[in-house]
């Protein structure tokens, strides 16, 4: 006999997603449902339906039974912010895929074959020749220390990656292990800072290296300089985290850098440089919707059964809003909602549905007293790559993000057949410690703004970038017994006014390693 549960409590719930195939509302052949976790849910979760009451005239003055008229299908959750819990999710935001540099085993159907400590080598049936030597990759996932970390490049082939550091013999399992290339490290000698033209320049001194094989995209961000003493130049303005504004053969071309950079020359140097992988809103047919399935489980009906979980599903599922929520002594957190075409549920005996369900990652959040490297506001200055900010501390940050999705509904349709997407829109604001007027004036001139932050912990981090800011507000708040704070709201746009290469309004970078001296 049944034991029905009188409640649920929250903390037996839980929330995962599937990604869905390339057919909105159908989830692929095999899917994976990736756990999450959430803080709180914003906005309602699930299916609201909506009803119609008849109310004719009659002599009884009562209204009778009404009919089922429509659903809406949307849910929003709040999440700390990891290195990789986001990072999907945001594709669908953006509606773009991931520019990525080369990558092994971070898609689940990409296996090693095994590692070799007698060449120091990584080995696959093919797909490594992607890759670059010299270059820096970052492996993880493997069983023994040593195959994991830092590894420089030495030879690449279809098959096979040897590597300088040394290896330790392993035959990976399936799923099991990945490299990504996260940055190079140039010869000795053959890397000069160049300032002679209008921006800075990591100019190729000798060689034959060609910076367009790297995968840089102009607009995004990348950290010059490695830990120790011959990986990185020798004059500190020459090191941070700068914006890749154009590539060529012999050449990166900077601005947003750190500092003003100076000239210099490498000689015996073996700088670094590390990059990530690219996420921005994109153009044509580079502009790519990602839909999802969201899965809340609701624990057990039935207490005798407690495998037989019930669970609620939003389908159709496509990230509309988000904000970007940086305060003062907390957490980053990203405030994410979802427009779907229906909402479903299951019951204990039915059970969830199929699909892998990988157990969860383990990571810490990005909080916002240690692991902010760089917040900064400022204006576009035509061949000023380190133009002054507007300040140098601010109370709170929220970025928003609108992609102001609306449901398609027809007749004979409960819920929605289609979504159809908006203006991508991307706005903010922040309170700063007011020190000049600058601020103010810009507000009023409507200067062309530029906004950029940097997020860094335990050896990796993310970057947003707005190219181009319309400032709003900025009347100062003077208060008795405090600082003045300076409110502003931003109203981001498409850079191409400021530059063709930055035709998009958002661009965020993922690093999956960066150097300690980037959490400086």
């Amino acid at each position: 006999m049944a034991t029905p549960a009188v409640k649920i409590d929250s903390n037996v719930t839980g929330l995962r997603y599937a990604k869905e195939s390339a057919v909105l509302g159908t989830l692929p052949g095999s899917p994976i449902w990736v756990p999450m976790e959430p803080n709180s849910y914003s906005g309602g979760f699930g299916g609201n339906i909506k009803t119609v009451a008849r109310n004719p005239i009659n002599p009884s003055r009562q209204r009778k039974k009404g009919v089922t008229t429509d659903l809406d299908a949307a849910g929003g959750l709040i999440s700390d912010i990891t290195q990789t819990n986001l990072q999907e999710l945001l594709t669908g935001l953006f509606f773009a895929a991931f520019r990525r540099k080369p990558e092994y085993g971070v898609d689940p159907a990409q296996d090693f074959s095994g590692i070799a400590t007698s060449d120091d080598s990584y080995n696959a049936a093919t797909g490594l020749a992607a890759f670059v030597p010299l270059s820096l990759v970052f492996a993880s996932g493997f069983t023994n220390a040593a195959n994991n970390g830092l590894k420089n490049v030495a030879t690449v082939a279809a098959g096979k990656i040897t590597v300088t550091q040394n290896l330790v013999d392993e035959t990976p399992a399936a799923g099991v292990g990945s490299l990504v290339s996260v940055g190079y490290q140039f010869a000795s000698g053959t890397l000069n800072v160049d300032i002679s033209g209008t921006w800075p320049k990591l100019l190729r001194a000798s060689g034959a290296v060609d910076f367009t094989t790297l995968g840089l995209t102009p607009g995004e961000m990348i950290y010059v300089g490695g830990d120790t003493v011959g990986k990185k130049f020798v004059n500190a303005l020459n090191a941070g985290f700068c914006r890749v504004r154009s590539v060529a053969a012999t050449y990166i071309e900077l601005d947003k850098t750190a500092f003003t950079m100076a000239a210099e020359t490498g000689t015996g140097l073996t700088v670094q440089i590390f990059y990530g992988r690219v996420l921005k809103n994109e153009l044509g047919t580079n502009i790519v919707r990602s839909s999802f399935q969201l899965e809340r489980t609701l624990g057990a009906a039935d207490l005798d059964q407690p495998t037989q979980i019930q669970a609620e599903y939003i389908v159709g599922a496509v990230p509309n809003t988000a904000k970007l929520q940086v305060p003062t002594a907390d957490k980053v957190t990203f405030d994410l909602a979802f427009v779907g075409i229906d909402s479903q549920t299951r019951d204990g005996v039915t059970g969830v549905k199929t699909g892998s369900r990988p157990a969860l990652v383990e990571s810490d959040a990005f909080n916002t007293s240690s692991d902010v490297s760089k917040i900064k506001l400022a204006p576009v200055v035509s061949g000023n790559a380190n133009p002054s900010p507007l300040f140098s501390y601010i109370q709170d940050l929220n970025i928003d993000f609108n992609n102001n999705i609306a449901p398609n509904k027809a007749v004979g349709v409960l819920g929605a057949f289609d979504l159809s997407t908006g203006t991508f829109a991307v706005s903010g604001d922040l309170k700063a410690y007011f020190s000049d007027v600058a601020a103010i004036a810009a507000v009023r001139a409507n200067t062309d703004i530029t906004f950029e932050s940097h997020f860094a912990k335990a050896n990796s981090g993310f970057s947003l970038d707005l190219p181009l800011v319309t400032l709003g507000n900025g009347q100062p708040e003077v208060a008795q017994d405090t600082a003045v704070l300076i409110p502003l709201n931003l109203d981001a746009a498409t850079g191409a006014k400021v530059d063709p290469n930055k035709d998009h309004t958002a661009l965020m970078v993922f690093f999956d390693y960066l150097p300690s001296a980037a959490e400086a």
